[in-house]
């Protein structure tokens, strides 16, 4: 796992335990032969740049997503990337009462999750994303963030 730290936030978890929730969390899914993925932790403008970008939405969010493909006839183990947004995740883990850890737990499993082609868009797909995320945050010991 390569982690970039491209802000200044001294509350963040440190990179062998952001490593280590992913891992977890890709271990739970099986694999597929990609399992090299980059974290990205940023401020709020590059992640409302980014979510501007690639979601047409104006504002900073906690995660996204970007799951790689291979080009044809190029075999990688790339996943993909995974961008965090330190100021949100912090802001989120105070609003909804939650160890901040414990947050930044669930927003790198949530992210793995997407980029291995989990979904929430549907009621069906979000059902079951979310009790994966519970059954893969119970065993590292957090409680249910739903």
């Amino acid at each position: 796992m390569n982690i970039q730290i491209a802000c200044d936030d001294a509350r963040l978890p440190g990179q062998q335990q952001m490593a280590a929730w992913a891992s977890i969390a890709m271990d739970a899914v099986g694999e597929t032969g990609h399992n090299e993925i980059t974290l990205r932790v940023v401020d709020e403008a590059e992640s409302a740049r980014l979510n501007q970008r690639y979601r047409n939405k104006s504002e900073a969010t906690n995660v996204l997503s970007f799951p790689f493909d291979d080009p044809p006839g190029v075999a990688t183990q790339i996943l993909g990337d995974l961008v965090i947004c330190a100021p949100v995740v912090e802001q989120q883990a105070t609003e909804q009462g939650k160890a901040l850890n414990d947050h930044w737990a669930h927003m790198i499993v949530h992210g793995v999750l997407h980029l291995r082609g989990y979904d929430h868009k549907q009621d069906t797909e979000a059902t079951k994303m979310e009790q994966l995320e519970k059954e893969i945050l119970d065993k590292i010991g957090i409680p249910d963030p739903y």
